[in-house]
């Protein structure tokens, strides 16, 4: 009864998906999983838990997202650690994830011994980590420009057992890896590309909740995805690729900017399961 008149609330409030929010509070409250909430139905709450439960609906009507409320998100079946400091991490993402997982395997196909990845932007890690529980052969850094966001990172890189294998460093792109010129066969990025005109219509839970560095990309949502475009063919080896996850609309231009570059010999776009053009990965072959 308790679920069904906080579904309700949630629902006249205007609460995405307010049974299904309902529910994952209640089990966060109750320390138990989901679906365990329907194999004990019955049980009596304390008056303690009902009141944490309430605080926690609260939150949710007042359009806090519902993974820093529980202070996690689902990513690549993979569970990881978020809070406001770093962006949720997205299901269109999985896409760049799984686009590099299967370059490595052709890479290893070919007989290469060990990969080099490095993940620029990487908030709380879930692109390197996913990356690294798949591919034993790859030894991965990562970087971004906010401390918080590293710690957080490290901590999910521990929680999932492949600390030793990503070196996650704070600063800007790939200033913390300047002495790794010609280095990496794999460089990936989700950088923010929210355009600043389109920042304002954001849903409330991502503008007024999650970290606007990781989200505004300036006048045109290129700011960065131009200057990891520009850079990278530094830090690739001859053979390497740049992989970057943008808005589809921005996609002609970062297209455009490769071409402008001559030093890329490939670029293609990969669609995302929507259809809509979201990765595009440049590089030396």
């Amino acid at each position: 009864e308790l679920l069904t008149v906080a579904a309700d609330y949630l629902g006249e409030k205007h609460i995405d998906s307010p049974r299904l929010a309902a529910e994952v509070l209640l089990a966060h409250v109750l320390g138990m999983k989901r679906i365990d909430l329907y194999l004990d139905f019955e049980r009596p709450l304390t008056s303690a838990e009902v009141s944490r439960y309430r605080e926690l609906i609260r939150r949710r009507v007042a359009r806090e997202p519902l993974q820093y409320i529980i202070g996690r998100q689902e990513f690549c079946s993979l569970d990881f650690t978020v809070n406001p400091h770093v962006l949720i991490p997205r299901p269109e993402t999985e896409l760049l994830v799984e686009q590099v997982i299967e370059h490595c395997k052709q890479r290893i196909g070919a007989g290469e011994k060990q990969i080099t990845v490095l993940d620029l932007c990487t908030g709380c890690g879930a692109v390197a980590i996913s990356i690294a529980k798949e591919v034993p052969q790859a030894r991965l850094w990562a970087t971004d420009l906010s401390p918080e966001a590293i710690s957080i990172a490290r901590a999910n890189a521990q929680k999932h057992g492949v600390l030793e294998k990503i070196e996650f460093l704070e600063g800007d792109l790939f200033e913390p890896v300047r002495d790794k010129k010609d280095h990496f066969h794999i460089i990936v990025a989700n950088p923010p590309y929210v355009a600043e005109e389109d920042y304002e219509k954001l849903p409330p839970e991502v503008r007024e909740y999650e970290p606007r560095m990781s989200l505004d990309g300036g006048p045109d949502g290129m700011v960065l995805i131009e200057r990891i475009l520009r850079d990278a063919p530094d830090f690739l080896t001859s053979a390497g690729v740049v992989m970057i996850e943008m808005d589809p609309m921005q996609v002609v231009k970062a297209k455009d900017l490769v071409a402008s570059l001559s030093v890329y010999k490939i670029c293609r776009v990969i669609k995302d399961y929507s259809g809509l053009d979201r990765v595009v990965i440049a590089g030396g072959s």
